[in-house]
């Protein structure tokens, strides 16, 4: 019989744990369990540490002991359910792009309005990048140690969470909301500030708040795009309180 540790306190846990059964990156990561329930509880648990020993050591100089003593499991364990450290990284990253994927339609289909549902696409981003600072900044120092394969799977991961955003665009465009811009330039624009949260978060943490940071930038980033009735628009939803 497994014995099941138990998780620490201050590693926040998904309600929704499906990030690790997406289809496109399941069975990329072997495991020795084959009891379903059991490599998703566990691999939740030591990914959420493995987060936090890779932003305070580097994922070079982490080792898999330093990661178990943080899940509170011994090493032996984390070898039950990964092959080597790297797949560990593999799990970390895919969580961040996972999180984003799954956030995004949502905020999506919440409104019919083209202007709303792009200020609710970047919203839902920034929400996503302030509640997993530490696993985006790890996105940005680690993915080049990942194997092809699996660098593959994150950049195809962060292009499909990037369509979303172009959708949104591309109607506001279509419905005469946004002037004939470059649109997929346009889109890491609005991704880079959502993502500038994280990585500037000493400082920017000290002159405001994620929630002006979301309404300053919404209006700098669509003040060069708006066209007049995309202004009109953009008004009466400040106005109603919806953006």
């Amino acid at each position: 019989m497994v014995r099941r540790s138990k998780v620490k306190e201050n590693h926040p846990r998904d309600t929704d744990s499906s990030w690790l059964e997406d289809p496109k990156t399941l069975g990329m990561v072997k495991s020795q369990v084959e009891d379903v329930d059991l490599v998703r509880l566990r691999r939740e648990q030591f990914v959420r540490s493995a987060i936090v020993v890779f932003c305070r050591n580097g994922y070079h100089s982490s080792t898999v002991k330093e990661i178990a003593q943080e899940a509170g499991v011994s090493a032996g364990l984390i070898y039950q359910y990964v092959s080597d450290k790297e797949d560990v990284l593999f799990l970390a990253l895919q969580l961040i792009c996972y999180t984003l994927k799954k956030g995004l339609p949502e905020a999506f289909k919440s409104t019919s309005d083209p202007v709303s549902r792009y200020c609710a696409c970047f919203e839902a981003y920034c929400r996503v990048i302030d509640a997993n600072r530490d696993a985006s900044i790890l996105t940005y120092r680690e993915t080049k140690s990942l194997t092809r394969e699996h660098r593959g799977l994150i950049k195809s991961m962060e292009l499909e969470t990037n369509e979303v955003v172009a959708s949104a665009v591309r109607d506001c465009i279509s419905k005469g909301y946004f002037h004939e811009i470059d649109v997929e330039l346009f889109v890491y624009h609005t991704i880079m500030t959502a993502h500038a949260w994280s990585l500037k978060y000493w400082r920017l943490s000290r002159i405001t708040t994620i929630n002006k940071y979301i309404e300053t930038n919404k209006k700098f980033l669509l003040t060069s795009v708006l066209t007049e009735k995309g202004r009109e628009a953009f008004e009466k939803l400040a106005i109603c309180g919806v953006d």
